[in-house]
């Protein structure tokens, strides 16, 4: 199974947030989606950093409410592992395990394409299992 396969049941909708933009603005951003990721770029589907809901609690834990007022600059992950939509679905769910990240951003010739979450992940694999389930009920019962 590929990204792509997973892709096709979410959809590439990627909320998005500037390296300008104030913490308490990615919140906002965050609270409006529903979301515990956002990729920050500076435009043209550049990946500048990622920063999750995570960030801002350690952040405010050891530099106090001020960094609400910052800039997502001064708290996101600038060394972004990401991947593509070929990519196997195994060595994704891997690399997520092993680094322990929750959100990859997919992209395609360098170029933001879609994120995938941990959870998407999961449900896919939730999906195939059913159906493999459901084809060894059908086979046996046969």
């Amino acid at each position: 199974m590929k990204i792509s396969d997973v892709l096709r049941s979410k959809g590439t909708d990627v909320v998005t947030v500037t390296p300008e933009s104030s913490v308490g603005e990615l919140l906002a951003r965050l609270a409006e989606h529903r979301i515990g990721a956002v990729v920050v770029s500076s435009g043209e589907g550049h990946v500048d950093g990622i920063v999750s809901e995570r960030d801002v609690v350690r952040h405010i834990h050891s530099d106090g409410a001020a960094v609400l007022e910052g800039p997502v600059s001064a708290i996101m992950t600038a060394e972004v592992h990401t991947c593509g939509e070929h990519d196997d679905i195994s060595e994704l769910e891997s690399q997520m395990t092993e680094r322990r990240i929750r959100h990859v951003p997919v992209v395609r010739e360098g170029k933001l394409l879609a994120i995938v979450s941990i959870g998407d992940v999961v449900k896919h694999r939730i999906r195939d299992l059913s159906a493999e389930r459901d084809q060894l009920e059908a086979y046996i019962t046969q």
